[in-house]
Protein backbone atom coordinates (compact mmCIF):
# COMPACT_ATOMS: atom_id res chain seq x y z
CA UNK A 1 0.00 0.00 0.00
CA UNK A 2 1.44 3.38 -0.82
CA UNK A 3 0.62 7.24 0.28
CA UNK A 4 0.97 10.20 -0.85
CA UNK A 5 2.81 11.91 1.47
CA UNK A 6 2.33 15.56 0.70
CA UNK A 7 -1.59 15.99 -0.77
CA UNK A 8 -1.19 18.86 -3.57
CA UNK A 9 -1.87 22.30 -1.48
CA UNK A 10 -4.67 24.60 -2.92
CA UNK A 11 -4.86 28.05 -3.84
CA UNK A 12 -6.22 29.92 -0.56
CA UNK A 13 -6.45 33.07 -2.01
CA UNK A 14 -10.02 33.11 -3.00
CA UNK A 15 -12.68 34.57 -0.10
CA UNK A 16 -13.82 31.64 2.37
CA UNK A 17 -17.91 31.63 2.12
CA UNK A 18 -18.87 34.31 5.14
CA UNK A 19 -20.70 31.57 7.49
CA UNK A 20 -24.77 32.03 8.32
CA UNK A 21 -25.25 30.91 12.13
CA UNK A 22 -28.58 31.04 11.34
CA UNK A 23 -28.83 28.53 8.38
CA UNK A 24 -27.90 24.89 8.97
CA UNK A 25 -29.37 22.23 6.85
CA UNK A 26 -26.61 19.37 6.26
CA UNK A 27 -29.14 16.99 4.76
CA UNK A 28 -32.81 17.33 4.18
CA UNK A 29 -33.53 14.10 6.01
CA UNK A 30 -32.04 15.93 9.17
CA UNK A 31 -33.97 17.50 11.80
CA UNK A 32 -31.54 20.19 13.78
CA UNK A 33 -30.05 17.89 16.59
CA UNK A 34 -30.48 14.70 14.24
CA UNK A 35 -27.12 14.77 12.87
CA UNK A 36 -24.93 14.56 15.81
CA UNK A 37 -26.93 11.76 17.39
CA UNK A 38 -26.54 10.08 13.67
CA UNK A 39 -22.65 10.58 13.73
CA UNK A 40 -22.33 9.40 17.17
CA UNK A 41 -24.08 6.53 16.55
CA UNK A 42 -22.07 5.11 13.61
CA UNK A 43 -18.57 6.65 15.03
CA UNK A 44 -16.32 4.23 16.50
CA UNK A 45 -14.46 4.71 19.81
CA UNK A 46 -10.74 4.82 18.68
CA UNK A 47 -9.64 8.96 18.39
CA UNK A 48 -7.84 8.70 15.00
CA UNK A 49 -11.00 7.18 13.65
CA UNK A 50 -13.00 10.89 14.52
CA UNK A 51 -11.13 11.44 11.24
CA UNK A 52 -11.30 8.46 9.36
CA UNK A 53 -15.14 7.87 9.53
CA UNK A 54 -15.60 11.45 7.62
CA UNK A 55 -12.73 10.77 5.48
CA UNK A 56 -15.40 7.86 4.30
CA UNK A 57 -18.46 10.20 4.75
CA UNK A 58 -17.31 13.41 3.74
CA UNK A 59 -13.80 13.01 1.63
CA UNK A 60 -13.84 16.41 -0.07
CA UNK A 61 -15.02 18.22 2.91
CA UNK A 62 -12.10 20.89 4.52
CA UNK A 63 -10.57 19.77 7.72
CA UNK A 64 -7.41 22.02 8.33
CA UNK A 65 -6.43 25.24 7.27
CA UNK A 66 -2.99 26.63 8.01
CA UNK A 67 -1.71 30.32 6.40
CA UNK A 68 -2.08 29.31 2.28
CA UNK A 69 -2.74 25.93 3.22
CA UNK A 70 -5.50 23.61 3.69
CA UNK A 71 -6.17 20.10 3.84
CA UNK A 72 -9.73 17.92 3.28
CA UNK A 73 -10.55 14.80 5.35
CA UNK A 74 -9.37 12.50 2.17
CA UNK A 75 -5.84 14.56 2.20
CA UNK A 76 -5.53 14.48 6.27
CA UNK A 77 -6.17 11.09 6.23
CA UNK A 78 -3.41 9.96 3.40
CA UNK A 79 -1.05 12.31 6.19
CA UNK A 80 -1.81 10.39 9.19
CA UNK A 81 -1.99 6.73 7.18
CA UNK A 82 1.43 8.29 5.90
CA UNK A 83 3.03 9.12 9.63
CA UNK A 84 1.12 5.97 10.84
CA UNK A 85 3.30 3.81 8.15
CA UNK A 86 6.30 5.71 9.13
CA UNK A 87 6.38 5.47 12.94
CA UNK A 88 5.68 1.57 12.57
CA UNK A 89 9.09 1.22 10.22
CA UNK A 90 10.53 3.40 12.72
CA UNK A 91 10.09 0.84 14.98
CA UNK A 92 7.39 2.04 17.03
CA UNK A 93 5.90 -0.37 19.44
CA UNK A 94 2.54 -0.81 20.85
CA UNK A 95 1.56 2.22 23.56
CA UNK A 96 4.99 3.42 23.30
CA UNK A 97 5.27 7.55 22.80
CA UNK A 98 5.42 9.91 20.59
CA UNK A 99 5.97 13.73 20.97
CA UNK A 100 5.78 16.25 19.50
CA UNK A 101 7.69 19.44 19.51
CA UNK A 102 6.10 22.30 17.41
CA UNK A 103 3.85 25.21 16.86
CA UNK A 104 0.36 24.82 15.73
CA UNK A 105 1.27 23.60 12.44
CA UNK A 106 -0.82 21.15 10.16
CA UNK A 107 2.44 18.54 10.97
CA UNK A 108 1.94 18.77 14.34
CA UNK A 109 -1.88 17.88 13.48
CA UNK A 110 -0.71 14.66 12.00
CA UNK A 111 1.59 13.53 13.94
CA UNK A 112 -0.77 13.84 16.62
CA UNK A 113 -2.97 11.40 15.05
CA UNK A 114 -0.85 10.00 13.32
CA UNK A 115 0.73 8.22 16.77
CA UNK A 116 -3.00 7.30 17.85
CA UNK A 117 -3.19 5.59 14.56
CA UNK A 118 -0.25 3.50 14.68
CA UNK A 119 -1.21 2.19 18.48
CA UNK A 120 1.63 4.32 20.09
CA UNK A 121 0.81 7.19 22.92
CA UNK A 122 1.16 10.84 21.48
CA UNK A 123 2.63 13.46 24.31
CA UNK A 124 2.00 17.19 22.68
CA UNK A 125 4.62 19.45 24.08
CA UNK A 126 4.55 23.04 24.93
CA UNK A 127 6.57 25.10 22.19
CA UNK A 128 6.97 27.65 24.73
CA UNK A 129 8.81 24.91 26.61
CA UNK A 130 12.68 25.50 26.98
CA UNK A 131 15.50 23.07 26.46
CA UNK A 132 15.93 21.24 29.97
CA UNK A 133 11.68 21.38 30.54
CA UNK A 134 10.83 19.56 27.25
CA UNK A 135 14.01 16.84 28.48
CA UNK A 136 12.46 16.26 31.35
CA UNK A 137 8.94 15.14 29.55
CA UNK A 138 10.78 12.81 27.35
CA UNK A 139 12.67 11.70 30.00
CA UNK A 140 9.68 10.87 32.40
CA UNK A 141 7.55 9.23 29.67
CA UNK A 142 10.25 7.23 27.68
CA UNK A 143 9.31 8.98 24.26
CA UNK A 144 10.77 6.56 21.56
CA UNK A 145 10.26 9.12 18.84
CA UNK A 146 10.21 13.06 18.48
CA UNK A 147 8.91 15.01 16.34
CA UNK A 148 10.11 18.34 15.62
CA UNK A 149 11.91 21.66 13.40
CA UNK A 150 15.50 21.39 12.20
CA UNK A 151 15.50 25.15 14.56
CA UNK A 152 14.05 23.43 17.56
CA UNK A 153 16.14 20.50 16.79
CA UNK A 154 19.33 22.50 17.24
CA UNK A 155 17.86 23.73 20.27
CA UNK A 156 17.49 20.59 21.67
CA UNK A 157 20.98 18.92 20.46
CA UNK A 158 22.63 18.72 23.46
CA UNK A 159 19.78 18.17 26.24
CA UNK A 160 18.72 14.93 23.97
CA UNK A 161 21.74 13.01 24.86
CA UNK A 162 20.32 12.45 28.25
CA UNK A 163 17.69 11.14 26.62
CA UNK A 164 18.83 7.51 26.35
CA UNK A 165 15.39 6.12 25.10
CA UNK A 166 15.07 8.15 22.45
CA UNK A 167 15.50 6.09 19.08
CA UNK A 168 14.17 8.64 16.44
CA UNK A 169 13.93 12.38 15.54
CA UNK A 170 11.94 13.35 12.75
CA UNK A 171 12.58 16.96 11.03
CA UNK A 172 9.77 18.01 9.17
CA UNK A 173 11.41 20.92 7.45
CA UNK A 174 13.80 18.72 6.06
CA UNK A 175 16.54 21.65 6.41
CA UNK A 176 20.27 21.31 6.30
CA UNK A 177 20.99 19.13 9.30
CA UNK A 178 23.48 21.03 11.80
CA UNK A 179 27.41 19.32 12.37
CA UNK A 180 26.90 16.73 14.94
CA UNK A 181 29.82 17.21 17.26
CA UNK A 182 29.88 13.41 18.32
CA UNK A 183 27.77 10.57 17.02
CA UNK A 184 23.90 10.55 18.54
CA UNK A 185 22.22 7.62 20.13
CA UNK A 186 18.95 8.48 18.05
CA UNK A 187 18.31 8.36 14.21
CA UNK A 188 17.40 11.77 12.13
CA UNK A 189 14.69 11.37 9.44
CA UNK A 190 14.18 13.63 7.26
CA UNK A 191 10.07 14.33 6.84
CA UNK A 192 9.72 13.37 2.93
CA UNK A 193 12.18 10.17 4.05
CA UNK A 194 9.80 9.40 7.09
CA UNK A 195 6.62 9.58 5.19
CA UNK A 196 8.16 7.34 1.82
CA UNK A 197 7.84 4.35 3.09
CA UNK A 198 6.34 1.77 0.70
CA UNK A 199 6.33 -1.02 3.17
CA UNK A 200 3.16 -2.13 4.54
CA UNK A 201 2.76 -1.72 8.45
CA UNK A 202 -0.31 -2.78 10.08
CA UNK A 203 -0.92 -0.53 13.18
CA UNK A 204 -0.68 -2.49 16.34
CA UNK A 205 -3.90 -3.48 17.61
CA UNK A 206 -5.13 -1.47 20.38
CA UNK A 207 -9.11 -1.12 21.83
CA UNK A 208 -10.90 2.36 23.36
CA UNK A 209 -9.84 1.71 27.03
CA UNK A 210 -5.80 1.75 25.75
CA UNK A 211 -4.16 5.15 26.73
CA UNK A 212 -3.27 7.52 23.56
CA UNK A 213 -1.77 10.40 24.87
CA UNK A 214 -0.22 12.25 28.15
CA UNK A 215 -0.79 15.55 28.97
CA UNK A 216 1.58 17.34 31.40
CA UNK A 217 0.25 19.56 33.32
CA UNK A 218 1.88 23.00 33.99
CA UNK A 219 3.47 24.35 37.13
CA UNK A 220 6.08 26.70 39.03
CA UNK A 221 7.08 24.34 41.53
CA UNK A 222 8.22 20.98 41.16
CA UNK A 223 7.97 18.84 37.87
CA UNK A 224 4.30 18.58 35.70
CA UNK A 225 2.93 15.58 36.40
CA UNK A 226 1.45 14.01 33.21
CA UNK A 227 -2.23 13.05 32.94
CA UNK A 228 -2.74 9.73 30.39
CA UNK A 229 -5.74 10.09 28.83
CA UNK A 230 -7.65 7.07 26.92
CA UNK A 231 -9.08 7.12 23.64
CA UNK A 232 -12.35 6.76 25.90
CA UNK A 233 -11.84 9.61 27.64
CA UNK A 234 -11.13 11.41 24.26
CA UNK A 235 -13.83 10.76 22.07
CA UNK A 236 -16.18 10.75 25.01
CA UNK A 237 -15.27 14.02 25.57
CA UNK A 238 -15.34 15.52 22.03
CA UNK A 239 -18.76 14.04 21.53
CA UNK A 240 -19.91 15.51 25.07
CA UNK A 241 -18.77 19.68 24.03
CA UNK A 242 -19.70 18.77 20.83
CA UNK A 243 -23.64 18.02 21.89
CA UNK A 244 -23.87 20.96 23.93
CA UNK A 245 -22.40 23.46 21.32
CA UNK A 246 -24.57 21.97 18.83
CA UNK A 247 -21.64 21.71 16.32
CA UNK A 248 -22.10 20.04 13.08
CA UNK A 249 -20.04 20.60 10.14
CA UNK A 250 -19.92 23.82 9.09
CA UNK A 251 -18.73 25.12 11.79
CA UNK A 252 -14.98 26.16 11.37
CA UNK A 253 -12.92 26.64 14.65
CA UNK A 254 -9.94 28.39 15.67
CA UNK A 255 -6.99 26.69 17.30
CA UNK A 256 -5.30 29.66 19.45
CA UNK A 257 -4.53 27.17 22.32
CA UNK A 258 -1.53 25.14 22.82
CA UNK A 259 -1.76 21.31 21.69
CA UNK A 260 -0.48 20.18 25.30
CA UNK A 261 -3.71 21.94 26.88
CA UNK A 262 -6.55 19.58 27.13
CA UNK A 263 -8.53 22.54 25.95
CA UNK A 264 -6.67 23.47 23.12
CA UNK A 265 -6.60 19.89 22.02
CA UNK A 266 -10.10 19.53 22.46
CA UNK A 267 -10.37 22.17 19.66
CA UNK A 268 -9.19 19.29 17.34
CA UNK A 269 -10.85 16.20 18.51
CA UNK A 270 -14.57 18.05 18.91
CA UNK A 271 -14.50 19.53 15.47
CA UNK A 272 -13.12 15.80 13.59
CA UNK A 273 -16.44 14.73 15.83
CA UNK A 274 -18.84 16.40 13.79
CA UNK A 275 -17.01 16.41 10.46
CA UNK A 276 -16.29 20.65 11.30
CA UNK A 277 -12.95 22.50 10.21
CA UNK A 278 -10.03 23.95 12.23
CA UNK A 279 -8.11 26.90 11.32
CA UNK A 280 -4.50 26.81 13.10
CA UNK A 281 -2.95 30.07 14.39
CA UNK A 282 -0.21 30.94 16.73
CA UNK A 283 -1.12 34.37 17.81
CA UNK A 284 1.61 37.42 18.60
CA UNK A 285 -0.87 39.81 19.80
CA UNK A 286 -4.39 39.29 20.81
CA UNK A 287 -5.72 41.46 17.86
CA UNK A 288 -4.16 38.78 15.89
CA UNK A 289 -7.08 36.76 16.50
CA UNK A 290 -9.44 38.69 16.03
CA UNK A 291 -7.51 39.24 12.38
CA UNK A 292 -8.13 35.50 11.71
CA UNK A 293 -11.42 34.91 12.94
CA UNK A 294 -12.35 37.46 10.16
CA UNK A 295 -9.97 35.49 7.70
CA UNK A 296 -11.05 32.30 8.53
CA UNK A 297 -15.07 33.35 8.84
CA UNK A 298 -14.74 31.52 12.35
CA UNK A 299 -18.12 30.17 13.88
CA UNK A 300 -16.64 29.10 17.19
CA UNK A 301 -13.66 30.55 19.84
CA UNK A 302 -12.52 29.17 22.79
CA UNK A 303 -9.50 30.86 25.06
CA UNK A 304 -9.35 31.19 28.75
CA UNK A 305 -9.59 34.24 31.25
CA UNK A 306 -6.23 36.16 30.74
CA UNK A 307 -6.48 35.83 27.08
CA UNK A 308 -10.30 37.05 27.06
CA UNK A 309 -9.65 40.00 29.78
CA UNK A 310 -7.29 41.54 26.27
CA UNK A 311 -9.93 40.65 23.70
CA UNK A 312 -12.50 42.05 25.48
CA UNK A 313 -10.33 45.36 25.63
CA UNK A 314 -10.49 45.70 21.56
CA UNK A 315 -12.73 46.33 18.94
CA UNK A 316 -14.77 43.67 17.24
CA UNK A 317 -15.78 44.30 13.26
CA UNK A 318 -18.94 43.61 12.26
CA UNK A 319 -17.75 40.92 10.10
CA UNK A 320 -16.31 39.33 12.86
CA UNK A 321 -19.70 39.36 14.74
CA UNK A 322 -21.70 37.68 11.89
CA UNK A 323 -20.00 34.53 11.53
CA UNK A 324 -18.92 33.75 15.12
CA UNK A 325 -22.02 31.64 16.33
CA UNK A 326 -20.05 30.72 19.56
CA UNK A 327 -16.90 31.73 22.22
CA UNK A 328 -16.29 29.48 25.23
CA UNK A 329 -14.19 30.30 28.33
CA UNK A 330 -12.62 27.40 31.02
CA UNK A 331 -9.12 27.88 32.41
CA UNK A 332 -10.87 29.83 35.34
CA UNK A 333 -13.52 32.06 36.08
CA UNK A 334 -14.63 34.43 33.96
CA UNK A 335 -14.65 38.14 35.18
CA UNK A 336 -18.25 39.61 34.72
CA UNK A 337 -17.28 42.72 33.54
CA UNK A 338 -15.42 40.90 30.64
CA UNK A 339 -18.06 38.43 29.72
CA UNK A 340 -20.62 42.45 29.48
CA UNK A 341 -18.17 43.78 27.45
CA UNK A 342 -17.93 40.81 24.87
CA UNK A 343 -21.39 40.02 25.10
CA UNK A 344 -22.04 43.86 24.43
CA UNK A 345 -19.22 43.54 21.44
CA UNK A 346 -20.65 40.39 20.16
CA UNK A 347 -24.44 40.75 21.04
CA UNK A 348 -25.27 37.54 19.03
CA UNK A 349 -22.64 35.19 19.85
CA UNK A 350 -23.51 32.89 22.28
CA UNK A 351 -21.36 32.56 25.74
CA UNK A 352 -20.30 29.69 26.76
CA UNK A 353 -19.16 29.59 31.07
CA UNK A 354 -16.91 26.44 31.32
CA UNK A 355 -15.65 24.29 33.93
CA UNK A 356 -12.62 21.59 33.43
CA UNK A 357 -9.56 19.94 34.73
CA UNK A 358 -6.97 17.75 32.61
CA UNK A 359 -7.78 14.69 34.85
CA UNK A 360 -11.10 14.80 33.58
CA UNK A 361 -11.25 17.10 30.21
CA UNK A 362 -14.50 18.82 31.18
CA UNK A 363 -16.93 19.21 33.93
CA UNK A 364 -19.50 21.30 33.91
CA UNK A 365 -20.85 24.32 31.15
CA UNK A 366 -23.59 27.08 32.13
CA UNK A 367 -25.90 27.16 28.91
CA UNK A 368 -25.77 30.94 27.26
CA UNK A 369 -29.53 31.82 28.48
CA UNK A 370 -28.48 30.96 31.93
CA UNK A 371 -25.67 33.75 32.35
CA UNK A 372 -28.27 36.86 33.18
CA UNK A 373 -30.07 35.02 35.73
CA UNK A 374 -27.17 33.56 37.23
CA UNK A 375 -23.52 35.11 35.90
CA UNK A 376 -21.50 33.90 38.65
CA UNK A 377 -22.51 29.93 37.65
CA UNK A 378 -20.30 27.38 36.47
CA UNK A 379 -23.07 25.68 35.13
CA UNK A 380 -24.08 21.75 35.61
CA UNK A 381 -22.37 18.81 34.47
CA UNK A 382 -21.72 18.12 30.55
CA UNK A 383 -23.20 15.09 29.23
CA UNK A 384 -21.41 11.48 30.50
CA UNK A 385 -20.65 12.79 33.78
CA UNK A 386 -21.55 13.72 37.10
CA UNK A 387 -19.95 16.49 39.33
CA UNK A 388 -20.61 15.84 42.79
CA UNK A 389 -20.06 18.69 45.79
CA UNK A 390 -19.06 16.42 48.92
CA UNK A 391 -17.49 17.05 52.41
CA UNK A 392 -14.40 15.62 52.89
CA UNK A 393 -15.60 12.31 54.22
CA UNK A 394 -17.39 12.16 50.91
CA UNK A 395 -21.03 12.97 52.35
CA UNK A 396 -23.26 15.24 50.29
CA UNK A 397 -22.93 18.70 50.92
CA UNK A 398 -26.81 20.61 51.26
CA UNK A 399 -27.30 23.15 48.99
CA UNK A 400 -25.15 26.22 49.43
CA UNK A 401 -22.88 24.59 51.97
CA UNK A 402 -19.31 24.40 50.53
CA UNK A 403 -17.73 21.20 49.18
CA UNK A 404 -15.09 19.55 46.69
CA UNK A 405 -15.94 19.22 43.46
CA UNK A 406 -15.69 15.29 42.53
CA UNK A 407 -16.48 14.30 38.86
CA UNK A 408 -17.19 10.82 38.35
CA UNK A 409 -17.72 9.17 34.17
CA UNK A 410 -16.05 7.75 31.73
CA UNK A 411 -14.15 11.02 30.96
CA UNK A 412 -11.61 10.54 34.58
CA UNK A 413 -8.23 9.93 32.94
CA UNK A 414 -6.14 7.15 34.20
CA UNK A 415 -3.63 8.47 36.44
CA UNK A 416 -1.12 10.35 36.47
CA UNK A 417 2.07 8.87 34.45
CA UNK A 418 4.80 6.75 36.27
CA UNK A 419 3.51 8.51 39.41
CA UNK A 420 1.30 6.19 42.11
CA UNK A 421 1.69 8.37 45.08
CA UNK A 422 0.20 11.68 43.84
CA UNK A 423 -2.32 9.66 41.42
CA UNK A 424 -3.79 8.17 44.94
CA UNK A 425 -4.10 11.77 46.23
CA UNK A 426 -5.97 12.83 43.48
CA UNK A 427 -7.90 9.48 42.07
CA UNK A 428 -10.06 8.03 44.39
CA UNK A 429 -12.63 5.45 44.76
CA UNK A 430 -16.07 7.80 43.80
CA UNK A 431 -18.09 8.44 47.09
CA UNK A 432 -21.16 7.20 47.34
CA UNK A 433 -21.01 3.99 46.30
CA UNK A 434 -22.52 0.35 47.21
CA UNK A 435 -20.58 -0.78 49.38
CA UNK A 436 -21.21 -4.88 47.49
CA UNK A 437 -18.91 -3.53 44.36
CA UNK A 438 -15.60 -5.28 44.58
CA UNK A 439 -13.72 -2.26 42.89
CA UNK A 440 -15.29 0.48 43.29
CA UNK A 441 -14.83 3.21 40.60
CA UNK A 442 -12.97 5.83 40.50
CA UNK A 443 -13.36 9.46 40.72
CA UNK A 444 -11.25 12.41 40.37
CA UNK A 445 -11.30 14.53 43.18
CA UNK A 446 -11.03 18.03 42.17
CA UNK A 447 -9.54 20.45 45.11
CA UNK A 448 -11.47 22.74 44.15
CA UNK A 449 -14.08 24.44 46.67
CA UNK A 450 -17.55 24.76 44.83
CA UNK A 451 -21.04 25.28 46.32
CA UNK A 452 -24.49 23.83 44.26
CA UNK A 453 -27.76 25.93 45.23
CA UNK A 454 -31.26 24.57 45.11
CA UNK A 455 -31.62 24.32 41.24
CA UNK A 456 -28.36 22.09 41.21
CA UNK A 457 -25.98 24.89 39.37
CA UNK A 458 -22.61 24.98 40.86
CA UNK A 459 -20.73 28.32 41.77
CA UNK A 460 -16.67 27.99 41.59
CA UNK A 461 -15.63 29.42 45.14
CA UNK A 462 -11.88 28.68 45.22
CA UNK A 463 -9.04 26.13 44.95
CA UNK A 464 -8.73 24.58 48.18
CA UNK A 465 -4.98 25.52 48.47
CA UNK A 466 -5.72 29.12 47.50
CA UNK A 467 -8.44 30.25 50.00
CA UNK A 468 -7.08 33.01 51.61
CA UNK A 469 -7.18 32.71 55.47
CA UNK A 470 -6.97 36.00 57.07
CA UNK A 471 -8.06 37.95 60.44
CA UNK A 472 -9.84 35.16 60.99
CA UNK A 473 -11.77 34.75 57.91
CA UNK A 474 -11.73 32.70 54.84
CA UNK A 475 -11.51 34.54 51.52
CA UNK A 476 -11.93 33.34 48.25
CA UNK A 477 -9.52 35.40 45.85
CA UNK A 478 -12.10 34.97 42.82
CA UNK A 479 -14.60 37.52 45.31
CA UNK A 480 -11.83 40.08 45.60
CA UNK A 481 -10.68 40.04 41.68
CA UNK A 482 -14.46 40.02 40.45
CA UNK A 483 -14.71 43.61 42.38
CA UNK A 484 -11.97 44.62 41.43
CA UNK A 485 -12.30 43.81 37.35
CA UNK A 486 -15.35 45.95 37.67
CA UNK A 487 -13.04 49.22 37.35
CA UNK A 488 -11.78 50.55 34.54
CA UNK A 489 -9.01 50.32 33.44
CA UNK A 490 -8.08 46.88 35.08
CA UNK A 491 -6.38 44.04 32.63
CA UNK A 492 -5.49 41.26 34.55
CA UNK A 493 -5.62 40.66 38.61
CA UNK A 494 -4.36 38.06 40.97
CA UNK A 495 -4.98 38.32 44.74
CA UNK A 496 -3.09 36.07 47.02
CA UNK A 497 -2.72 35.24 50.29
CA UNK A 498 0.94 35.90 51.68
CA UNK A 499 2.25 35.07 55.25
CA UNK A 500 1.62 38.02 57.57
CA UNK A 501 2.59 38.00 61.74
CA UNK A 502 -0.57 39.92 62.86
CA UNK A 503 -3.33 38.66 60.39
CA UNK A 504 -1.95 35.05 59.88
CA UNK A 505 -2.60 36.14 56.00
CA UNK A 506 -2.48 39.36 54.07
CA UNK A 507 -3.92 39.76 50.63
CA UNK A 508 -1.74 40.96 48.03
CA UNK A 509 -3.15 42.27 44.73
CA UNK A 510 -1.27 42.40 41.72
CA UNK A 511 -2.76 43.56 38.60
CA UNK A 512 -1.65 45.02 35.14
CA UNK A 513 -3.84 47.86 33.78
CA UNK A 514 -4.51 49.47 30.03
CA UNK A 515 -4.98 52.90 31.68
CA UNK A 516 -3.71 55.80 33.88
CA UNK A 517 -5.73 53.80 37.03
CA UNK A 518 -3.50 54.20 40.29
CA UNK A 519 -2.91 52.20 42.99
CA UNK A 520 -4.45 54.74 45.61
CA UNK A 521 -7.55 54.50 42.79
CA UNK A 522 -8.18 50.56 43.02
CA UNK A 523 -7.42 50.52 46.70
CA UNK A 524 -10.08 53.12 47.14
CA UNK A 525 -12.61 50.95 44.54
CA UNK A 526 -11.74 48.35 46.70
CA UNK A 527 -12.71 50.04 50.13
CA UNK A 528 -15.67 50.99 48.83
CA UNK A 529 -16.76 48.04 47.22
CA UNK A 530 -14.96 45.09 49.89
CA UNK A 531 -15.42 44.59 53.69
CA UNK A 532 -12.23 45.53 55.75
CA UNK A 533 -10.85 42.05 55.82
CA UNK A 534 -10.79 41.14 52.47
CA UNK A 535 -9.59 44.50 51.20
CA UNK A 536 -6.02 44.15 50.09
CA UNK A 537 -2.58 45.11 52.23
CA UNK A 538 -1.04 46.15 49.15
CA UNK A 539 -1.21 46.40 45.46
CA UNK A 540 1.29 45.86 43.13
CA UNK A 541 1.19 47.21 39.46
CA UNK A 542 2.86 45.18 36.64
CA UNK A 543 3.44 45.81 32.95
CA UNK A 544 3.09 42.61 32.24
CA UNK A 545 1.44 39.45 34.35
CA UNK A 546 3.15 36.34 34.46
CA UNK A 547 1.88 32.92 33.19
CA UNK A 548 2.20 29.54 32.67
CA UNK A 549 2.31 27.48 29.51
CA UNK A 550 -1.58 27.04 29.22
CA UNK A 551 -2.02 30.79 29.16
CA UNK A 552 -3.18 31.02 32.96
CA UNK A 553 -2.07 33.50 35.32
CA UNK A 554 0.99 31.74 37.05
CA UNK A 555 -0.14 32.74 40.65
CA UNK A 556 2.54 30.18 42.22
CA UNK A 557 5.12 32.28 40.39
CA UNK A 558 3.28 35.44 42.04
CA UNK A 559 3.48 33.51 45.01
CA UNK A 560 7.25 32.60 45.08
CA UNK A 561 8.01 36.25 43.86
CA UNK A 562 6.43 38.10 47.05
CA UNK A 563 6.17 35.68 49.71
CA UNK A 564 8.30 37.38 51.88
CA UNK A 565 6.84 41.11 51.50
CA UNK A 566 4.61 41.90 54.53
CA UNK A 567 7.08 39.95 56.22
CA UNK A 568 9.93 42.54 55.17
CA UNK A 569 7.02 45.79 55.93
CA UNK A 570 7.03 44.05 59.47
CA UNK A 571 10.59 44.17 59.91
Amino acid sequence: MSWNPRPPVLNFGHRLRAFDKNRYNPASSDKPGQLNERIAATMSDLLHQLISHQSMRTPDAMALYFKDRQFSYRELQQQIDAVSCGLLCAGLNRGERVATYLPKVPENVFGLFGAAHAGGVFVPVNPLLKANQVAYILRDCNVRILITSAQRLEQLAAVLEECPDLRAVVIIDDKPRPPAAAATHYDRLGWDSFLSSQRSQSPHPHIDSDMVSILYTSGSTGNPKGVVLSHKNMVTGARSVATYLNNHPDDRLLAALPFSFDYGLSQLTTAFSVGASVALMDYLLPRDIIRSIQRYNITGLAAVPPLWNQLAQLEWPEETARSLRYITNSGGAMPGATTNRLRAALPDTKVFLMYGLTEAFRSTFLPPEQIDQRPDSIGKAIPNAEVLVVRPDGTPCNAGEPGELVHRGSLVAMGYWNDPQKTAERFKPSPGQPTGIPLPETAVWSGDQVRRDEEGYLYFISRLDEMIKTSGYRVSPSEVEEVVYNLQGISQAAALGLPHPMLGQAILLVITTHGTVTAAEVLQHCKKELPNFMVPQQIVILEQMPHNQNGKIDRKHLATEYRDLFKELQA
